[in-house]
């Protein structure tokens, strides 16, 4: 017989709640077994009851603490590879800035380069800056030199 898909919603009876409680509990508890047992990863469940009070600890309080603080020294030593959400987006933001600023410069030399490439076909220069005009200078004779290197390649 096979099971019918159970809808996740929140249960009013009392009764059938802590029933599913108690067995969704022991679940977890063997899932977290298995997966210390089959992969030799150390880790602990910490489970809060609203029908009892005292907290499911599994495998033991002292397992647990070792387990956490295993994991606050592991953030310590690697900080770098820990990222949170402000880090994230600040290097998101910084990369965002680096490429901005290439594609800027690259349209900046192909704008001078069409500018160059007028001139070259008898159209006027228009009016210029004079930073543009220097840049346009630096531009056409980085081109020289370009094609001296081709020339020399050549012979």
């Amino acid at each position: 017989m096979a099971r019918r898909r159970l809808k996740l919603a929140y249960i009013s009876n009392d009764v059938a709640r802590k029933a599913t409680y108690n067995k969704r509990k022991k679940g977890i508890i063997k899932k977290v077994s298995e997966l210390t047992t089959l992969c030799g990863i150390p880790a602990c469940a910490i489970i809060s009851s609203p029908f009892d009070s005292e907290t499911e600890v599994w495998p033991n309080p002292e397992g647990a603490k070792k387990v956490i603080e295993m994991y606050k020294n592991a953030s310590v030593i690697d900080e770098r590879k820990n990222v949170n959400q402000e880090s994230f987006l600040m290097q998101m933001i910084d990369k965002a800035q680096d490429h901005q600023k290439k594609v800027r410069h690259d349209n900046r030399e192909k704008e001078l380069t069409m500018t160059m490439l007028d001139c070259m076909r008898g159209e006027t220069l228009p009016n210029m800056p004079l930073e543009d005009a220097n840049d346009l200078n630096k531009l056409i004779d980085k081109k020289l030199k370009e094609i001296e290197i081709n020339i020399a390649k050549l012979n």
